[in-house]
């Protein structure tokens, strides 16, 4: 490296071989993603960071006397691993548009046009016409150069089309994904086709590469984080279709002995049965959070019911002054109710709850806390409590749809505390 144009090439080659490794890394290692989608984006970077490597390569060996079979060799592989991707896209732009890119004209066409071109790289080993490597390892385009790189212009101008015609098929996403990795690399190629720039070639394959890759993988992301709301929402669906039968069956009950003994008092209960039910049944329909004082009232419904049944055994205690927030459906009546069914002992001391609400500084959280027997620590756990089907369900839920999480702790004088953190 003799000068500040040598260290400034190898800086960029070096940096853009980093990249396509990362791009690597993440396609391996990220879940949830289309096979064939992976294995292109495999290939794809695996082929520009080989391309990358033949680049470093020729910077080393390009000012070295006596290496003009190794600045041949490497400049093969330039020009080779350049190409490659070009055809690929060509079939992934088929496969992503739901045709089938074998028997598909375009990809036909793709074909033979890289056929084309391979073949003139072929020839430009024995030839110098296309280029040549003089001993003293320097590289010179032929008269008939253009000729090499147009066949690949022309395939990157018949993909922009491809993807232009099909712009209706494609996710609007997609579509931009595209644009920004056709553009970029038909500008550099046609630069070098008339002008000696393979750094500008060489950055605008990385780049258009990487930028279609990102936007594809966001929006890859974007539709799992939605599956993944989806099954929340219909694991949610299911845990209110699966309401405690002896909880119905004892509100039913307590109503029909109140028509008679206090006839007020049962169309309270009424009221209070039918607001838990309703609230049961809009979380069904609801797919986004919801107010909590939406939830606190479904709460108290549900607690007002209970007390019918345990009259003294229950006690519940309110301090929610703050309401102004929003938790994903079915969050607080799902604890309390565990409260009850774990805590709950008709021949001991009564139960009381306690539900506090507080702002903090990076949200909101939700205090519920029991004096009841608690759970039971999970074996080889030390402090860990063993895991609970609805609340593992609302832990998910939570960090899913509002960056929070919940925990749950044992308390000092007996019973347990759980805590929800909602984050803004």
């Amino acid at each position: 490296m003799n000068n500040w144009l040598d260290l400034l090439a190898l800086g960029l080659v070096s940096a853009m071989l980093t990249l396509t490794a990362i791009g690597l890394s993440i396609t391996i290692i990220l879940p949830g993603r289309e096979r064939w989608s992976r294995r292109f984006f495999m290939s794809l970077f695996a082929t520009v960071m080989l391309c990358m490597l033949s680049a470093l390569v020729d910077l080393f060996v390009w000012r070295t006397p006596n290496m003009v079979t190794a600045e041949k060799v490497a400049i093969f592989f330039e020009y080779l691993l350049l190409s490659i991707p070009i055809p690929m896209f060509t079939a992934y732009l088929l496969h992503t548009c739901g045709e089938e890119w074998q028997r598909s004209r375009l990809f036909r066409t793709a074909i033979a046009l890289w056929v084309f071109y391979f073949v003139l790289l072929g020839i430009a080993q024995f030839t110098t016409f296309l280029y040549y490597i003089t001993p003293d390892n320097q590289f010179h385009r032929g008269s008939w150069h253009p000729l090499l790189l147009g066949s690949m212009v022309i395939l990157l101008i018949l993909n922009l089309a491809g993807v232009i015609q099909r712009r209706n098929s494609l996710p609007k996403k997609y579509y931009r994904a595209f644009l920004t990795h056709l553009l970029p690399m038909t500008a550099a190629f046609i630069a070098h086709t008339f002008f000696f720039v393979p750094m500008v070639v060489f950055v605008g394959v990385v780049f258009s590469t990487l930028s279609m890759f990102t936007i594809i993988i966001y929006d890859q992301i974007d539709q799992y984080m939605r599956q993944q709301r989806e099954i929340s929402h219909q694991r949610a669906s299911i845990m209110v279709l699966q309401m405690r039968p002896h909880f119905i069956y004892n509100a039913m009950m307590s109503i029909y002995y109140l028509c008679t003994q206090d006839p007020q008092k049962a169309q309270q209960v009424t009221l209070d049965f039918t607001t838990y039910l309703r609230r049961n049944f809009t979380a069904i329909a609801s797919e986004n959070t919801v107010p909590f004082a939406d939830e606190l009232e479904h709460t108290r419904a549900y607690l007002a019911i209970e007390q019918v049944q345990f009259v003294d055994g229950l006690l519940v205690e309110f301090d929610t002054p703050h309401k102004e927030f929003r938790v994903p459906p079915l969050t607080l009546q799902p604890i309390v109710e565990n409260s009850i069914k774990h805590g709950m002992d008709p021949e001991s001391t009564p139960l009381c709850i306690s539900i506090r609400t507080r702002e903090t500084p990076t949200g909101s959280e939700i205090i519920v806390e029991d004096n009841g027997s608690g759970f039971a620590p999970a074996d080889g756990q030390g402090q860990g409590y063993k895991p609970h089907i609805a609340l593992e369900n609302i832990r998910e839920r939570i960090k899913m749809m509002c960056n929070g999480e919940l925990t749950i702790q044992p308390r000092a004088e007996g019973g347990t505390v759980v805590r929800v953190s909602i984050n803004r």
